[in-house]
């Protein structure tokens, strides 16, 4: 067998589905529609063998899983990356919440295997003809997990608080020109101008300029029972919104029951759930890393989890032979996030150095091989905006990078360190413990750098302490991963942008994004964005490392999941089944 590295996923969900929509990230466009249909089980080819890249590879003798798995007759339990504990979409800041908050909260459209949208507590929405007008419906008869109807004041009420002042979550709800909203920011109007309520049934929306996502947008704003989140709000202070985050209550498939940081979430199935009660009771999220998942699998005491793709972990999971392995390119990518606020890192020329000097090829072959390749764009391939040309591919060159360096200013000192203005050329680089493809990176980045002149500081910390260390910009780089959407709008590298986490500014970028946003031509919008995706391959926000390969392998037993690059396991959790 090729031993490689494996990796355990630090994937960013910021721009994933509901969280990204609020954001003003990535959405698709929708697919007016009924009620979805039940999903069925995805990929639908099978694979034939480990190197194969894509595919379901099949479990072979069911007869082989373990009593600790059989036994459970009415308990599903998924490993993931232990949650921040952010129990509210408005808030979330990581995926491992967002797989809590979908099966706590609802919206009006949910996402289908392929990157669209259907209603979903939508009965019908209706767009005016110039595209200014949004009017929803509400399913009528739909209860939140306390027994209290769902109206649409609580869909206002979610659109107050992410147009409020003191907001600080992700969203960018401003960007969507709801008539009235910038008031409401600014503390001129006590409500929203552009909201109507019709009836505890039917709301209207008014927008001041059309966008190619305000629909998407709007149908994955979260129903936040206002009678229990808003008891205490007042506009200016969302404090008392945010303080009930470890206590949510919504009107999804299961009801959070106890959350153990570090250890486990467990949640009891919604019996008056609107789409029908979910057929498995309980469920588990049980916090697993990339040293213990195989394992764990193995043994029953996980039923599925989401694992690096590599052959020795595809080969070692099908030798198990009750597992269904379901390996699909990701939607995402894989970075080195750079702090654009400190001065070492302002010159592109000094970020176009550390792309070359770095070996990506390298690292990406040694921990995943096949299973991934490098990237040059923040974009998935299979995406519609996905472009190469005019794309610099930053082939790994040493001289190259030494020759920037030197242009910009930053001369090799007596101790071989580079210097400017007094200043030793040194990083600090944060990435996850117990992670190996961090372990593949930073042995290839010391000595890469160290051949530059640069030296490199690290530390190893938890996911949720890296999130912590962003948010207040105290880092130099960073290695973490983002998801994305079907749309390639985003607020990542925008000025400012809700999800902007290093700080980079580019005026060009910002007025592409926004003629983007508002192009509602695809084949327009395109060459938008691969303008504004050479712009990012000239100026370098970030090193983007890799497009890689997801896998889930999941219990044979358990049947009915949908999961696609688009759509987690969470959109159709109430429809699995465990047989018996």
């Amino acid at each position: 067998m090729r031993k490689r590295f494996s990796l355990m996923l630090v994937i960013m969900l910021m721009l994933v589905t509901v969280l990204a929509a609020c954001a003003g990230g990535q959405t698709a466009e929708p697919t007016p529609g009924e009620t979805p249909t039940p999903p069925a089980e995805t990929p639908e080819t099978p694979a034939e063998d480990a190197t194969q890249n894509d595919g379901l590879f099949e479990a072979t003798d069911l007869s082989l899983n373990p009593p600790t798995a059989t036994e459970r007759k009415d308990t599903l339990i998924v490993g993931v990356t232990s949650p921040k504990g952010v129990f509210n979409p408005l808030f979330q800041d990581s995926a491992y919440d967002d797989m809590v908050n979908i099966i706590l909260f609802d919206f009006f459209q949910t996402m289908n295997g392929d990157g669209t949208y259907s209603l979903h507590l939508a009965d019908s929405i209706d767009v005016s003809e110039d595209g200014l007008k949004y009017t929803f419906k509400l399913k009528p008869g739909v209860t939140y997990t306390d027994g209290t109807p769902v109206t649409v004041k609580d869909f206002y009420f979610s659109l107050k608080v992410l147009h409020d002042k003191s907001y600080d979550g992700p969203s960018d709800a401003l960007s969507y020109k709801i008539k009235g909203g910038q008031d409401y920011y600014d503390g001129k109007a006590s409500e929203i101008s552009g909201v109507t309520i019709v009836d505890e049934n039917t709301v209207e929306v008014e927008v001041t300029e059309v966008t190619a996502l305000t629909k998407d947008f709007l149908g994955s704003v979260p129903f936040l029972p206002e009678a229990y989140y808003g008891k205490d709000y007042k506009q200016g202070n969302v404090e008392s919104v945010k303080a009930l985050n470890d206590k949510p209550l919504g009107s999804g498939q299961y009801i959070m029951k106890s959350f153990q940081p570090g250890q486990q979430v467990i949640f009891e199935a919604n019996e008056n759930y609107f789409a029908g009660a979910p057929k498995i009771k309980n469920v588990i999220y049980k916090s697993t890393t990339d040293e213990t998942k195989l394992a764990m699998l193995n043994t029953g005491e996980i039923d599925m989890d989401m694992v690096t793709v590599n052959e020795d972990n595809i080969e070692e999971l099908q030798s198990y032979g009750f597992l269904n392995i379901n390996v699909f390119p990701t939607n995402g990518y894989g970075y080195v996030g750079i702090n654009h606020e400190k001065e070492k890192f302002k010159d592109p020329a000094v970020r176009q150095a550390l792309v070359y000097g770095l070996n990506r090829a390298e690292i990406v072959e040694a921990v995943y091989g096949k299973f991934a390749d490098v990237i040059n764009i923040p974009q998935s391939k299979q995406s519609w905006a996905y472009t190469d040309e005019g794309i610099e591919a930053y082939a790994f060159d040493t001289e190259k990078a030494k020759s920037l360096l030197d242009e910009a200013g930053w001369t090799v000192g007596a101790d071989g360190i580079r210097e400017k203005d007094g200043e030793k050329f040194e990083i600090d680089f944060s990435g996850t413990a117990e992670n190996p493809v961090v372990d593949a990176i930073l042995p290839i980045m010391t000595a890469n750098y160290q051949d530059l002149g640069i030296k490199l500081n690290a530390e190893k910390l938890d996911f949720n302490a890296i999130l912590d260390k962003t948010d207040k910009g105290d880092f130099d780089m960073f290695f973490m991963a983002w998801g994305l959407t079907p749309d390639p709008d985003g607020t990542v590298y925008t000025t400012g942008g809700a999800q902007n986490r290093v700080k980079y500014s580019n005026e060009a970028y910002d007025a592409l994004m926004k003629q983007g946003k508002k192009e509602l031509n695809q084949e327009k919008r395109k060459e938008i964005y691969a303008q504004a995706y050479q712009e990012l391959n000239k100026d370098i926000p970030d090193i983007l490392m890799y497009q890689r390969r997801d896998a889930w392998a999941v219990n044979g037993r358990v049947t009915g999941l949908e999961i696609t690059p688009y759509k987690d396991f969470t959109y159709s959790l109430y429809q699995a089944e465990l047989a018996q």
